[in-house]
C-alpha cells in the first residue's frame, strides 16, 4: 500500500485527489497536513512514500498584487523547497510539486496563436510565475536516486468546486444572452484527468517535468456555450464586438486571459499510460450536474 501525504489540507487539487483515490482503498493510504503555521515542522514525514505538494498562492487577475510579492516568494518558492528538504531528509521517495503553465508567461493577444513545445524556454511575466519557476529550480537540486522529484505544469484546472476563471465563465453562461465568438485555443485540464495522471505518476514512481492536459483544445466561446447547454439555457455567440475586444486586449490583460491563446503542443502531454478519463463535453456536464 502506498502512503501519501498531501500538503494543503483544504486545497482543491488535494481534496479532489483524495476523493479520486477513494476508489482504491486497498492500494492507497492518504493523510493531509496544513502548512499555514509552523507546527507542520514538528510532524514526521517518515513512513510516507510520496508527498504531493499543492500549497501555493495563485492569482486570477492578469497581474498579481505588487504588495503580495514577498508573500508569493515565501509560500510558492521558500515553503516548497523547505517541504521538499524535509521530505528528502525523512526518507520520502517521491516529491510531486504542482507548478503551473504560468512559468511560460501570459496568454497571447487575441487572434495571435501561442504554442508551447519542448523547445520553449520558461519566461515568467510576473513574480507569480517566477516564484513557481524558482521553486522548481530549487527542488530539482534535491533529486537523487532515492528521492524522485516530479514537477507538474498544468494549464487551467477546472471541475466542480474549482476557483479561478471557470466560475466566472459559468456565471457569464448563466446570465448573458450573447457572448463573443472569438477564435482562440486553450489547453485545459479537468480535475479528474489530473487526479488520474497523479495516480499513474505515483504508481510508476516517475520523476521529471510533466504537462498533462485534456485531449482537446478549448475555444472559450464554445466552452461558455456548452456550460449554458448543461444548465438548460441558450446563449448566442456573436462576432460583433471582436474588433473592440482585439483593441482592448492590448491594454487590458484580463481580456487576453479569457480570449487569448495558450496551448501545449499535444505530444508534450503524452504519457506512457492513458490518463484521460473524461473528454471535454463529459467534463463540462460532470462539472455542472
Amino acid at each position: 500500500m502506498k502512503k501519501i501525504l498531501v500538503t494543503g489540507a483544504n486545497s482543491y487539487v488535494g481534496t479532489s485527489f483524495i476523493k479520486w483515490l477513494s476508489q482504491y482503498p486497498e492500494k492507497y493510504s492518504i493523510d493531509t497536513i496544513s502548512l499555514r503555521d509552523e507546527s507542520w515542522k514538528q510532524r514526521s514525514f517518515k513512513g510516507y512514500d510520496v508527498v504531493l505538494h499543492t500549497v501555493g498562492i495563485a492569482h486570477v487577475d492578469s497581474s498579481p498584487d505588487p504588495k503580495m510579492e514577498q508573500e508569493y516568494y515565501r509560500v510558492n518558492r521558500d515553503l516548497t523547497i523547505e517541504t521538499a528538504e524535509k521530505a528528502k531528509n525523512e526518507g520520502v521517495k517521491q516529491f510531486i510539486f504542482l507548478s503551473s503553465i504560468i512559468v511560460y508567461g501570459d496568454s497571447s493577444y487575441i487572434n495571435k496563436p501561442r504554442v508551447i513545445d519542448e523547445k520553449t524556454v520558461p519566461k515568467p511575466a510576473n513574480f507569480y510565475g517566477n516564484s513557481k519557476l524558482q521553486a522548481e529550480n530549487g527542488i530539482k537540486l534535491l533529486e537523487n536516486e532515492s528521492f524522485k522529484v516530479a514537477i507538474i505544469r498544468p494549464p487551467m484546472i477546472y471541475g466542480k468546486g474549482s476557483k479561478g476563471n471557470y466560475p466566472k465563465l459559468a456565471q457569464a453562461a448563466q446570465i448573458l444572452p450573447i457572448f463573443p465568438n472569438i477564435e482562440n485555443q486553450r489547453s485545459m485540464l479537468h480535475i479528474d484527468n489530473l487526479s488520474e495522471f497523479l495516480r499513474l505518476l505515483i504508481a510508476n514512481k516517475d520523476s521529471g517535468i510533466f504537462f498533462p492536459q485534456n485531449a482537446e483544445y478549448v475555444k472559450t466561446s464554445d466552452m461558455v456555450k456548452l456550460i449554458s447547454e448543461a444548465r438548460g439555457k441558450k446563449i448566442r455567440l456573436i462576432k460583433l464586438f471582436n474588433p473592440l475586444l482585439g483593441i482592448l486586449g492590448r491594454k487590458v490583460g484580463i481580456i487576453n486571459k479569457m480570449f487569448g491563446s495558450l496551448i501545449y503542443e499535444q505530444s508534450l502531454s503524452d504519457y506512457k499510460k492513458n490518463y484521460i478519463v473524461r473528454n471535454f463535453k463529459e467534463s463540462i456536464f460532470e462539472t455542472e450536474k
